[in-house]
């Protein structure tokens, strides 16, 4: 396969002990395909799509194994010619394009950058015409105006379409795009999805889409590859794989994937895959297993064909169910607890724009109310609100029949501590130089509790969130994404709080983590 992407026995190491973090992935995908790589956070995703580029995070290098992009062994090339194909033969788009954009640069002069850099089009009006067409293929504005703009003049989305446009400028066999949607309002992700697809197939690229997003997958991809512990563990067609996954771990992600038509209950996972240099013998999913067998933890199982260019690593392929099993959600009724908090003709503005206008709503208590809408509908802001972190607002918010100061500083304590607000991203919102447990403990504290009720507090309120009293002296970086917001779930709930305020708490969390955030606030509910 000349001009696509071929991934052949690949192995990479940590060069300080040697023990490997990915290792016999074999993978391929043909001019206009898209591959998805799915899998948990830290099952070697990332990696992958690194090596693709010729490229290894710090401490880690690439053992063995060839990578074709186009033709050519990526691998075998020096520094010099990994460069000259970086953007010309194989393209990376990264997932924050806010980051992976110069600020201080206009978008024009970044394209134009791309493309005087690999001398494509030979001439500045070649370049200059290229820029227009592929502004016009990813859906946006031609115009000199528009290339003018700085990348902080644009939606995310608008951001995310130029790096796209970088990536497809000079024409590449082979594009890896590492989660790109994510942060993206559903609305938008689906427009960036559509110019992923358009693009792919109309310039025969070779695609691999890194992602947690089973729902994107399924959408986009026309094959899909599972990772666990840095192996791939199942490879097949989308559909096969999500109608019929042959391997345990497979259906467990399936089963972890929220029904938009809440008609089942989605299902986490216990335990963690295994740390890199730490698999066992056998089959690394068999310590999270319900199927293993002690032949499972002795051997490593070989490949098997499932069915048509479906194959798994799995012993138990063949003599179980394939299928995944549904759990039907019990039936709701209609929550009948006291209103809780109230919202009555609320108004919020920013610098004296109202981005928010006439917001009336009720929460009872037990309820869970969801607040949905676009990037920009005003959802943060009108939470923001109701936990006193926004100052311009107006028209009255009630907690217990009694009227909310505008911010938290004006609110009495009781009302500071019985509503709680749990952030978007756990890396932002612990302080890294505080253990898990002081950070638990701060509101009880700043309450006036003693330090003997608030270290009683540690243990039962990380009992609550399903973590060891262990982790109470790990600081935030020993904690994965999950384990993270897990301590932010536990720092809100330690005041015993009526009212848990939660801002896209699962949205950059894989999805068996997302499986178990929802499963926990269910249960606290």
């Amino acid at each position: 396969m000349s001009n696509g992407l071929a991934i052949t026995n690949l192995r990479l190491n940590v060069e300080a002990t040697g023990n490997d973090i990915v290792d016999e992935v074999t993978l391929t995908v043909e001019p206009g395909r898209v591959l998805g790589l799915v899998g948990e956070s830290g099952s070697g995703k990332t990696t992958v799509g690194l090596a693709v580029l010729g490229h290894a995070r710090r401490g880690v290098t690439i053992d063995h194994g060839s990578v074709s992009c186009g033709g050519i062994d990526v691998l075998q090339l020096d520094d010099e010619g990994k460069r000259k194909i970086r953007g010309e033969r194989v393209s990376y788009v990264p997932q924050d394009p806010a980051s992976s954009l110069n600020p201080a640069l206009r978008i024009g002069t970044q394209l134009m950058e791309v493309l005087e850099a690999h001398d494509f089009g030979g001439s500045d009006e070649a370049r200059k015409a290229r820029i227009k067409e592929m502004m016009a293929e990813v859906l946006l504005p031609t115009d000199d105006e528009y290339l003018e703009r700085y990348p902080h003049q644009l939606s995310g989305g608008q951001q995310q379409r130029v790096g796209l446009a970088m990536a497809f400028a000079c024409r590449p066999s082979v594009i890896v795009l590492d989660e790109p949607t994510t942060g993206l309002d559903v609305s938008t992700q689906e427009h960036v999805l559509a110019t992923i697809r358009s693009l792919t197939r109309e310039h025969g690229v070779a695609a691999l889409y890194i992602t947690h997003d089973l729902a994107v997958v399924a959408d986009l991809a026309d094959d899909v590859a599972v990772m666990y512990a840095g192996r791939v563990v199942e490879h097949g067609p989308v559909r096969q794989i999500f109608t019929n996954p042959a391997h345990p771990y497979t259906r467990h992600l399936v089963a972890a994937a929220p029904d938009i038509e809440g008609g089942r209950q989605i299902v986490g996972l216990a335990g963690r895959a295994p740390s890199p240099g730490k698999r066992p013998q056998g089959c690394a999913f068999a310590l999270r297993c319900e199927l293993a067998t002690d032949e499972c933890r002795s051997a490593f199982p070989p490949v098997t064909n499932v069915g048509d260019r479906h194959t798994a690593r799995c012993i138990k392929v063949g003599k179980v169910p394939t299928s995944t099993v549904a759990t039907p959600l019990a039936p709701r009724g209609a929550v009948k607890g006291d209103p809780i908090v109230e919202l009555k003709g609320v108004n919020a503005a920013y610098s004296g724009n109202v981005v928010v206008h006439d917001v009336t709503l009720t929460i009872r208590k037990g309820e869970c109310l969801a607040l949905v809408g676009e990037s920009g509908s005003g959802k943060t802001t009108v939470s923001r609100a109701i936990g006193g972190l926004h100052r311009e607002w107006d028209g009255e918010i009630t907690f217990k029949g009694e009227p909310l100061g505008l911010t938290s500083r004006k609110r009495t304590m009781a009302q500071r501590l019985g509503i709680q607000y749990v952030f978007q991203n756990p890396y932002g919102s612990l302080n890294p130089r505080r253990t898990v447990g002081d950070l638990i403990v701060r509101p009880l504290l700043i309450a006036g509790s003693s330090r003997e009720e608030a270290d009683k507090a540690i243990l039962d309120v990380l009992d609550k969130v399903n973590l060891p009293a262990s982790y109470s002296g790990k600081y935030p970086d020993q904690l994965s994404g999950g384990e993270r917001q897990r301590v932010a779930i536990a720092r809100a709930l330690v005041s015993k709080p009526d009212v848990l305020v939660c801002d896209e708490v699962t949205s950059a969390l894989d999805v068996l983590v997302q499986a178990a955030i929802v499963d926990l606030l269910g249960e606290l509910r």
